[in-house]
């Protein structure tokens, strides 16, 4: 099953791209897009009311949106909120009638068909402080963005006090995300086993 890991940091030094390699590295199928390496406008300059045209960068991105069975975004915490780089990626690639729509209700209907995904989420805060400042880019990312589009199991992982982190620790959470990536694969084979065994007693139930 494929894999899309989106890597939100502007600087492919950094933990966060490290992280999203690891995670790659891990699930054996998944394609790794650093946001960095494309060439787009991430400023949506006339908002909704008039659609730009997308770089060739973004529609090749939109594709493997689409075609990605999980969907995994590596980003770090800044002033509570993602890199400007992720949030005019979001922007411009997730739009509306393609990766969401609105009901006759009213309501949000994601159209994206990833059957889950996951966020890994860097801070120099330390856990100790988040009961005071929050997680607010875990609600941006995970149920604003990715189950807004139809990914309704989003599941988190944090790497806190990344500033005073101790090497040790740092290869810690290398090797966890190399693993959840193993993990999610493995995950995903089985789902698509259980489904296909599902749709072959159909089959055979209806002959």
């Amino acid at each position: 099953m494929s894999a899309l890991v989106i890597d939100g940091h502007p600087d492919a030094r950094s933990l966060t791209a490290a992280l999203a390699r690891r995670y790659a590295d891990g699930h054996g199928d998944a394609r790794l897009l650093a946001l960095r390496d494309l060439d787009f406008d991430p400023n949506l300059r006339f908002g909704y009311r008039e659609r730009m045209t997308l770089e060739p960068d973004l529609v090749d991105a939109r594709r493997a949106l689409h075609d990605a069975d999980a969907l995994v975004v590596t980003t770090p915490l800044w002033w509570g909120s993602v890199p400007a780089l992720l949030k005019g990626f979001f922007d411009r690639t997730l739009l509306p009638q393609q990766e969401y729509r609105y009901t006759k209700r009213g309501l949000p209907q994601g159209l994206l068909p990833a059957w889950h995904g996951r966020l890994l989420l860097l801070a120099d805060t330390p856990w100790y402080a988040m009961p005071f400042t929050g997680m607010p880019a875990h609600t941006q990312v995970a149920r604003n963005t990715l189950r807004f589009c139809g990914i309704r199991a989003v599941r988190t992982t944090r790497m806190l006090g990344v500033k005073h982190a101790r090497p040790a620790t740092i290869t810690g959470w290398l090797d966890r995300a190399e693993r959840l990536g193993a993990a999610d694969a493995a995950r995903d084979r089985a789902r698509q086993a259980i489904a296909a065994a599902a749709a072959s007693s159909s089959v055979v139930a209806t002959s």
